[in-house]
């Protein structure tokens, strides 16, 4: 019996999910912990924190090399050993309080936070059925959602309740993710890809529209991971627990919201929502800008959060254009699109930061305004040769 059910649970969607828990014990504990840690203990100021963002995000801007890394180990493999750097990138954080020390930690867990990232979009579209695509990634983010909150209600318990110091409790958070590294590479067969893909770099014109949109998606991103949560704690004096508290929201809003999420994406499709990730986000964005109230500022912050689940459609149209062949090597090209402007814009903001923050939120809202535009020119049913109202050309074009 113990057996049997352990067969059922050696199935690809099990181990996206138990990768998907995975990643949050670290990297929600690193973010969590990250502007209090820098503030209190590396003395950062914007310019510092926007310098660290854009170091971090620079692994994902080369995410594109890991079309090559697979001429060398599977893709499955290499998830494996992208979520080990992610925890020791993480377990080791706390040991290095100074600038420079916070700049290499962050470098070796972005490496396989974002390697890992571009594995799963990738194993999860080969793997995933396109019928049911958006719900299960709508799960993904669900159960990554509720690792989330246990992550946050540990840290909550490490630092209020035990007192422990920065660095036992990256060192734990960062260790937990190595021990499921360890559980998926003994506890699951490779799993055999339903078509070969690529082991070379693909670009195609005929992706032009989700290029696009994923370059301004990274741009979006970088307003909400950098400068929304400086927010908090810069100009509303949030302690390392109340952050914890409001990330505890977000979570528990998408364990329960994400999967019908999915299911809406399901049904109204990816035109629709996308055009409401946009316009609810410009009004966010504004409201950023002007906001005096901390309470308020929250509430900004969770819808701000909520949105992150509507970018489950744009994955979904990618799935729905491309080849079957494209998808490993495509995942990795989209990742770096979504991360050049990620690498310019925390160091630019930052800057901005010093003498305008409002305007750095003003620049938030006019590119989910672009964002909204490109939206209007996904059709309303994509398929390969109908990437876009305008497409180009047949689907053999390169």
């Amino acid at each position: 019996m113990a057996k049997s059910t352990l067969s059922r649970l050696r199935r690809p969607d099990f181990l996206l999910l138990l990768m998907a828990v995975a990643v949050p014990l670290s990297f929600a504990a690193w973010q969590t912990l990250l502007n209090n840690f820098a503030i209190e203990r590396a003395s950062f100021s914007g310019q510092e924190m926007g310098i660290l963002q854009s170091l971090r995000e620079i692994p994902g801007f080369l995410a594109f090399a890991v079309v090559f890394l697979l001429l060398l180990i599977r893709e499955q493999r290499l998830a494996y050993i992208s979520l080990a750097l992610l925890g020791i990138g993480t377990a080791v954080t706390g040991f290095f309080p100074s600038v420079i020390g916070l700049y290499i930690t962050t470098v070796i867990m972005s490496i396989g936070f974002h390697y890992y990232e571009t594995l799963q979009t990738s194993l999860a579209l080969q793997w995933i059925d396109k019928s049911h695509s958006a719900e299960t990634l709508g799960r993904l983010i669900a159960a990554g959602s509720f690792a989330s909150i246990v992550t946050f209600g540990l840290i909550w318990m490490f630092d209020d309740l035990l007192v422990l110091d920065y660095q036992w409790i990256y060192l734990i958070m960062g260790g937990l993710t190595l021990v499921i590294a360890s559980i998926a590479w003994l506890g699951f067969p490779l799993f055999p890809q339903k078509t070969e893909q690529h082991k070379h770099m693909v670009f195609r014109k005929r992706y032009w529209l989700y290029y696009t949109l994923t370059f301004m998606s990274g741009a979006r991103r970088q307003i909400f991971i950098v400068f929304a949560g400086f927010l908090m704690v810069e100009k509303f004096g949030y302690t390392v627990s109340q952050i914890a508290l409001l990330f505890l929201v977000n979570a528990t809003i998408n364990v329960f919201l994400a999967p019908r999420i999915g299911r809406l994406i399901g049904r109204i499709g990816e035109h629709r929502a996308l055009l409401i990730e946009y316009a609810g986000l410009i009004l966010v964005f504004c409201g950023y800008a002007v906001v005096e109230t901390a309470w308020i500022a929250a509430g900004l912050y969770i819808i701000d959060h909520l949105f992150f689940a509507m970018a489950i459609a744009l994955k979904t149209y990618f799935q729905k254009i491309a080849a079957p062949e494209d998808i490993a090597s495509s995942a990795g090209v989209s990742f770096s699109i979504n991360h050049i402007a990620a690498v310019v814009i925390p160091a630019l903001f930052g800057i901005i930061w010093l003498s305008s923050p409002a305007l750095v939120f003003y620049a938030g809202a006019a590119m989910a305004a672009v964002s909204f535009a490109l939206s209007l020119l996904v059709p309303e049913i994509p398929a390969m040769g109908r990437e876009s109202r305008f497409a180009f050309s047949s689907v053999d074009s390169r």
